[in-house]
């Protein structure tokens, strides 16, 4: 599976690309957000496995992608769409070095698109941890309105983490 941006190849995992994946998904400020993280090597490979063995079910419902810049093929992040019924969760994670240049947003807004268009998706939402301004400003740059803020919903990293919940329906989507 490929979808294509103006800038990036959004692609299927592939084995070999582990390493360049764990060189972000290990970082403390990259995963200082996430649920997950900082991985260890062991875990960047189990998600990388996880994520191929994915591309097999059929009908797919988990879409963990490559992100990769199409002029230098430089793999940057990965994204993902999870289709639960009608409904997917996005989601998105970059290396630090290729923050700050719309990337999060131009990969979000292909997701949507993707959801909506082709596979036929009502609704579809993201979190974040309310410290993470980034990324709910990204939710609101594509048009998902906040739904509200998860209070200590789910344990991670020895503590419990709050959530904001962003979501944006198919008649509300303009591509």
């Amino acid at each position: 599976m490929i979808i294509e941006t103006k800038r990036l190849l959004i692609r299927d995992f592939k084995e070999e690309d582990w390493s360049r994946v764990h060189s972000y998904c290990s970082d403390e400020e990259v995963t200082k957000y996430t649920l997950w993280g900082p991985n260890s090597e062991g875990h960047t490979k189990d998600f990388i496995n996880k994520s191929i063995s994915a591309q097999y079910i059929n009908p797919r419902e988990k879409h963990e992608l490559a992100i990769t810049i199409k002029t230098t093929n430089d793999l940057i992040g990965n994204c993902c769409l999870n289709i639960e019924g009608s409904n997917a969760e996005i989601g998105y994670c970059f290396s630090k070095n290729y923050w700050g240049n719309g990337f999060a947003t131009e990969v979000a807004n292909i997701l949507l698109k993707f959801g909506f268009k082709q596979i036929g998706l009502h609704r579809i939402y993201a979190t974040c941890r309310p410290q993470n301004v980034g990324s709910a400003r990204v939710m609101e740059k594509i048009g998902m309105k906040k739904e509200g803020h998860l209070r200590e919903h789910v344990r991670s990293k020895n503590r419990w983490q709050d959530s904001y919940i962003y979501s944006i329906l198919v008649q509300e989507f303009e591509c």
